[in-house]
């Protein structure tokens, strides 16, 4: 049976440093500030909001946490964003995805301003990722899935990295992170998706599979070979009429069959979800550093 990635230990050693650096700058008068801001009553995303919100305060962060109705035009929420581009005590802005139909996602995203964009998903900050720069900020799921595979010891560098998904959210940067020149990168990197040919031989040569295709248990035995690593970016929601909410969570890799050939892998929920979240509260404490 494959070793178990543990996603929430992995987050605390994170907080650990975090709690450290939080308490130097307010030592000098100095507290890392975030907004979330939700657009409408998406159950999922507002669950998100809570736990971000959550931990920014457990943290000691200062957290504006801003619930905005679904028939919030795209000027008002623009405005919204520009009033916090301004406000001074704002490290951090994040614009929860997906917003109500009317609202055009990439023009919210080009107007936040880049040094607060702890999402890491405005074009200058993507430039930056491309270029390797230091003061970029690189998205919470990608840079958290690095710092997983990092804390738990395997080896990156001259590994091939298969990445199953394509989206800006995780396939592309991921990507890009993973193939740059320093000591926590330097993978052979296949970005690989549903249109793929011949997509289980690809799979099965890579040394780590990153699987972020959204669809639950996409992932058989068939497609990994024995003693790869297994990071599960996946949570869907599939009916189990066992469970009382009527639902259970579940990756887009099927667990139990793959974990019998893997040699580590990341659980659903547990893995790469709580990095998520602390990757975010790096990205904020980062970018009041570099706003002082």
């Amino acid at each position: 049976m494959a070793n178990l990635i543990d996603g929430r230990a992995i987050a605390e050693k994170v907080y650990v440093d975090l709690r450290r650096e939080i308490a130097e700058l307010k030592s000098n008068g100095i507290t890392p500030g975030l907004a979330v801001v939700l657009v409408g009553d998406n159950p999922a995303s507002r669950a998100y909001i809570r736990s971000k919100d959550k931990m920014s305060r457990e943290l000691g962060l200062h957290s504006v946490k801003l619930e905005l109705p679904a028939s919030t035009t795209q000027s008002e929420l623009l405005a919204r964003v520009e009033e916090l581009n301004r406000d001074p005590a704002i490290h951090g802005i994040l614009v929860q995805s997906p917003p109500p139909k009317q609202i055009d996602e990439t023009a919210i995203v080009q107007a936040l301003d880049p040094r607060k964009d702890v999402d890491g998903f405005h074009p200058a900050n993507v430039a930056k990722l491309v270029s390797a720069a230091a003061d970029g900020f690189v998205p919470c799921t990608p840079l958290g899935i690095q710092r997983l595979l990092v804390e738990s010891k395997i080896g990156i560098s001259g590994a091939h990295v298969v990445i199953l998904g394509r989206s800006m959210i995780v396939g592309k940067p991921l990507a890009l992170l993973l193939m740059q020149k320093n000591k926590n990168a330097d993978a052979t990197v296949t970005v690989a998706h549903s249109r793929s040919r011949n997509l289980e031989e690809i799979t099965r040569s890579a040394d780590i599979l990153i699987a972020a295709i959204g669809r639950a248990n996409f992932v058989k035995s068939g497609h990994v070979r024995d003693g790869a690593v297994i990071v599960d970016v996946g949570i869907n929601r599939i009916e189990d009429a066992t469970n009382e909410r009527g639902y259970r969570l579940v990756g887009d890799v099927a667990f139990d069959e793959v974990a019998k050939k893997a040699a580590a892998i990341t659980p659903v929920p547990g893995g790469v979800g709580p990095m998520t979240i602390a990757m975010l509260m790096s990205n904020t404490v980062k970018a009041c550093r570099q706003l002082l």
